[in-house]
């Protein structure tokens, strides 16, 4: 700004070159202080910092054409300092887009990204706690599917990169707050024990400050799924809320206060710290949100320079100095033309454009994906390879290709890879095998994907990694079978297969999140008492009753498949010798509306033609949640604890008449 004053109130006549060069840099200043104007609470804080950053590029090369120019004029109007020559340089230097670039080519690789990168990009965009990541992937899922609608592959593209980028920022900060204790205790807005945990349409639960705030913003989709939602109604889940209390009772945990939570700033964890002071000069500009959702920039960034420098340039627009023929058009190319559009903050800047590295940009801008199945086929040869280590390394890369990207498991399907891979469950190496059947149930996420898969004859080698495999791939091979067994003619195959017993010892000792796949799995396949009393003997009954434990997050659904059971005779027995009784009666009292409804059925049938099972319940103290359920609960629950009522009635003026 100093060097502009004097040329501007001078009557030297600047050259048509010079002239140019200012109007060029108005131009880039009034384009990057509409982006600041043009902050909106939800945009896509990532593609705003770069459009910021690319813009800002362009000015600092245009200002030092500028200062090139200004040289050649008289020395007592304008001399160009080196101090400030390069302090010009240092704006807009791409840091930010260097990164995220790198970062996409590292993801395409099957390179994992580290913390430090993580931490940098999310610090650089303004990403500070784990709702900002979350919100970010919410705009720019959106921002894809807008992509899709006008077939911008290019754009959608570039942005599934930046979708899959917030994933890992998310899963990063999940692996770190939820280390000390079970992870469904946990909100996924706040990532901290729940306190007044309630239910979200989509089935979801959270926090109810968070989610509550969540829906304030105007963000009507669960921020967990993604779902869209029609409502806002927020069901109280008791079941958790009690489990959480006894688990932080019995480790002697003060859960946080949410509403101090939500009001103070959460930093990205390894953000505390993670610059110096040197490093602070080379900070980048940051939009950064306060409670109320209004676009506030850091010191390094005032948005009022523009301004001012903006006000230089255009100052006297009559005087017949340097800006006179720079404020005519720059002020025409501020106005909007017919047809034209104002750049938005999430358009891609050209220079990510031209390094090709997004995700299948190449094959996108074509149409085609031919360069992804290029790329895929080769994986398939180094499948068939007599090396180990080319199994292991093309079952990796299937397995990050297939992780997120819908329309690449598409294309993977379509060259063959299933076939190869369904192989592979045989393999003696337990990380091939691990690897092969992860990449099929990633495959089997996608609808057309499924009955590819089912035809391949799968599931003989899917039992046989229940059986023999290392506990991912149990796991993951339970996950496959649940996503394949919505399909009847799949669940005969499947029982065919002998799924049940490896699915039983499964729902034993796996982790939580095996146990509930086990469950949910087996409550797919044991329809008929002959599967059911397959699942009893295998010791199912004794195994559920253990995932009843509070701290174990996996009630609910081992409640739901109790009820499934609880029609067979040897069922009844071992959950009355169990101490299952006791627990249904908890969840009866203090569950989710879907574990209430599931407990009450279960105890139903319990108690039907039973005196005995009635004593038992009425012992355990039913009544009185059972009345509550009958005013509060679903209409099946209603159903429910309505007839166990009346049996409770029945019994006792049968005792009254014995008497």
């Amino acid at each position: 700004m100093p060097l502009l004053d004097n040329p501007v109130v001078s009557d030297v006549s600047p050259s048509e070159l010079l002239n140019n060069s200012f109007e060029e840099l108005s131009q880039y200043v009034d384009e990057l202080r509409e982006q600041f104007e043009s902050w909106q609470p939800l945009s896509s804080r990532i593609l705003y910092v770069l459009r910021i950053e690319s813009l800002a590029s362009k000015m600092r090369e245009s200002s030092l054409e500028v200062f090139q120019l200004l040289k050649h004029l008289p020395a007592d109007l304008v001399s160009p300092s080196e101090d400030c020559i390069e302090l010009v340089k240092l704006v807009g230097r791409e840091e930010v887009s260097y990164t995220i670039d790198l970062a996409l080519i590292d993801q395409r690789k099957g390179v994992e990204l580290t913390p430090e990168v993580l931490v940098k990009i999310a610090e650089s965009v303004g990403l500070r706690s784990n709702q900002d990541i979350l919100i970010e992937g919410v705009v720019l899922t959106n921002l894809k599917e807008d992509a899709n609608l006008v077939k911008d592959n290019t754009r959608a593209g570039f942005i599934k990169g930046l979708i899959y980028l917030t994933k890992q920022m998310h899963d990063y900060l999940a692996k770190i707050e939820q280390s000390q204790s079970p992870s469904d205790f946990f909100c996924p807005l706040s990532l901290q024990l729940m306190t007044d945990p309630v239910t979200v349409t989509s089935g979801q639960t959270y926090e109810r400050a968070f989610i509550e705030k969540w829906f304030d913003m105007g963000l009507m989709v669960c921020p967990k799924t993604r779902q869209a939602l029609s409502q806002t109604t927020l069901t109280p889940n008791f079941t958790v809320k009690a489990f959480i209390a006894n688990w932080c009772e019995s480790n002697n945990v003060n859960p946080p206060d949410p509403l101090e939570l939500i009001h103070s700033s959460q930093p990205f964890p390894l953000l505390v710290g993670s610059c110096s002071a040197d490093d602070s000069r080379d900070s980048l500009p940051l939009p950064v949100m306060d409670d109320t959702l209004k676009c506030n920039h850091i010191e390094s960034v005032d948005a009022s320079k523009c301004e001012e420098l903006h006000q230089v340039l255009t100052r006297s627009a009559s005087a017949p100095g340097i800006v006179s023929k720079v404020v005519s058009k720059a002020n025409t190319s501020i106005s909007q033309a017919p047809g034209e559009t104002v750049p938005q903050p999430w358009i891609i800047p050209a220079t990510m454009k031209e390094t090709g590295s997004s995700s299948n940009m190449e094959a996108e801008e074509t149409g085609g994906s031919s360069s992804m199945e290029v790329e895929v086929k080769k994986l398939i040869q180094d499948l068939k390879s007599s090396s180990l280590d080319a199994q292991r390394e093309a079952t990796a890369q299937l397995r990050l290709l297939t992780k997120d990207i819908p329309d690449d498991r598409t294309v993977i399907a379509r060259c063959g890879a299933i076939a190869a891979l369904v192989n592979k469950l045989y393999s003696m190496d337990k990380m091939i095998q691990a690897e092969a059947v992860t990449c099929l149930l990633n495959l089997s996420l996608d609808d057309s994907n499924k009955t590819v898969i089912a035809y391949s004859g799968v599931f003989k080698p899917l039992v046989h990694v229940l059986k023999t495999g290392n506990m991912e791939a149990k796991e993951n091979s339970t996950r496959a079978l649940v996503s394949l067994s919505k399909a009847e003619e799949n669940r005969t195959k499947m029982l065919q297969a002998g799924a049940i017993e490896p699915l039983v010892r499964l729902m034993g000792n796996g982790s939580p999140r095996g146990k509930k796949d086990a469950a949910t799995a087996l409550t797919n396949l044991a329809t008929r008492n002959r599967e059911k009393e397959m699942v009893i003997r295998g010791g199912g009954v004794r195994y559920l009753i253990q995932m009843m434990n509070p701290a174990a997050g996996t009630v609910e659904r081992a409640v739901v498949v109790l009820a499934n059971l609880a029609n067979v005779p040897e069922a009844k027995i071992a959950i009355r010798d169990g101490g299952g009784i006791p627990l249904l009666v908890d969840v009866v009292e203090l569950g989710s509306p879907r574990g209430q409804e599931n407990a009450a059925a279960a105890l139903c049938v319990l108690c039907m033609d039973s005196s005995r099972f009635c004593n038992i319940v009425i012992r355990e103290g039913a009544i009185p949640p059972l009345v509550a359920l009958t005013r509060s609960g679903t209409t099946r629950a209603k159903e429910k604890a309505k007839s166990l009522l009346k049996y409770f009635e029945a019994l006792k003026q049968e005792n009254q008449r014995r008497n």
